[in-house]
């Protein structure tokens, strides 16, 4: 079908979308029915999926920013001191470190994964550096062996922001099977969704115990009572807590997605290989290169040779001209009033690539006949900007 002609018959093709069906509003209707709508046996039973999955124990939360605050606040990493975290990511990751009083030290990505460069992130390293946060940019993970060596090294604990990666694998793993921590989101958009949510994934006995009262206020020993749909009411509370516990109606939907998750990987995956093939060969345009049978991507980023934000704006405004959205992942944090001071290096990776990024229409709604329309549409806009 001819361009004009694939346009004049689609609605907007959208950048992402949740995609529940009747198993999920039913498996929250039976919930409402039950009318325990709070923390109970459906989170219980969730977690206990989760753990099956990763084959190691996992927590849910109400978010997966309050997963990487309490992971962090889990090892007393606190005021004053510092994690290394790369610029490029969503604000989120640096909110997580900056609400435990610590200081998110801004690192620069390497070029071809857009992931934590360990080079530059060892040159920002300090006596008061506690931590490392890798972010598995678009869901790939970049060199993870090379950041565990370096925390080994020095020291450090390993919090991985694993929000865009629920199924990948390095190396035959899957990301939170092994290492130290890892953290995962199940908002609405990501490869699984409980509508909100997160959950921490880690062996580290010590760590789950603490976030699991410290997501009830602190509440000692209270998840135990409201996985019995009871509460405690004679408690101790010693530690900061927060209200960051999950609710059956979010864990409900988790279930129900988690159950279709080798379906849907395939398809995030299928989908990206097609991508990949349409604009592999494009002078211009550079993708990150991912094995997508590892790698279940969340996001489709593509960079777009030499383009300014101006050009970028001018590209996404003809784009959605021909009933497609696009976005940018992301504007670095050290761009952001709160956070520009907290790198004493140049971050010239990150600042060079910054305004190439695109991100085009990934979702399980999206079909092979979408991809090829969107990749000949960016081709075809794009031919003015692209500079080699």
């Amino acid at each position: 079908m001819a361009l004009d002609d694939y346009m004049k018959a689609q609605k907007i093709i959208r950048l992402s979308k949740s995609t529940i069906g009747e198993e999920e509003k039913e498996a929250v209707k039976q919930v409402l029915e039950r009318e325990y709508l709070g923390m109970g046996q459906d989170v219980l039973l969730f977690e206990q999926e989760l753990s099956s999955f990763f084959e190691s124990p996992a927590v849910c939360v109400a978010s997966g920013t309050a997963a990487l605050q309490l992971a962090l606040e889990s090892l007393g990493i606190g005021l004053g001191d510092e994690v290394l975290v790369p610029s490029l990511t969503y604000v989120a990751s640096y909110q997580a470190i900056s609400a435990t009083g610590a200081i998110p030290v801004s690192c620069d990505v390497c070029p071809k994964t857009l992931t934590i460069d360990i080079e530059d992130a060892e040159l920002r390293r300090t006596s008061k550096t506690k931590a490392i946060m890798p972010v598995h940019y678009s869901g790939g993970v970049g060199d993870l062996g090379m950041v565990y060596k370096m925390a080994e090294r020095y020291g450090l604990r390993v919090i991985e922001d694993a929000a865009h990666a629920f199924g990948s694998k390095y190396q035959g793993k899957l990301v939170g099977a092994y290492g130290d921590i890892a953290c995962f989101s199940f908002d609405g958009i990501k490869n699984i969704t409980a509508g909100e949510g997160g959950c921490i994934v880690t062996r580290d006995e010590a760590v789950l115990n603490k976030i699991r009262d410290a997501r009830l206020l602190g509440v000692e020993k209270d998840s135990e009572s409201r996985y019995r749909g009871t509460r405690t009411w004679n408690f101790d509370v010693k530690a900061q807590g927060w209200r960051y516990h999950m609710s059956n109606i979010m864990a409900a939907i988790g279930i129900e997605q988690l159950k279709k998750f080798p379906k849907s990987r395939n398809t995030r995956q299928e989908l990206a290989k097609k991508y990949d093939q349409e604009l592999i060969d494009i002078e211009g345009i550079r993708l990150i290169k991912h094995d997508y049978d590892q790698v279940v991507p969340h996001i489709y980023v593509v960079m777009i040779n030499g383009i300014t934000i101006e050009d970028r704006e001018k590209i996404q405004s003809k784009m959605l001209e021909m009933k497609i959205q696009t976005g940018f992942h992301y504007q670095p944090n050290h761009y952001l009033s709160f956070y520009k001071n907290l790198s004493a290096r140049d971050l010239v990776v990150t600042d060079r690539i910054y305004s190439c990024l695109i991100t085009l229409p990934l979702h399980l709604d999206l079909t092979i006949e979408d991809v090829k329309y969107v990749c000949d549409c960016l081709k075809k806009i794009t031919t003015n900007y692209r500079r080699h």
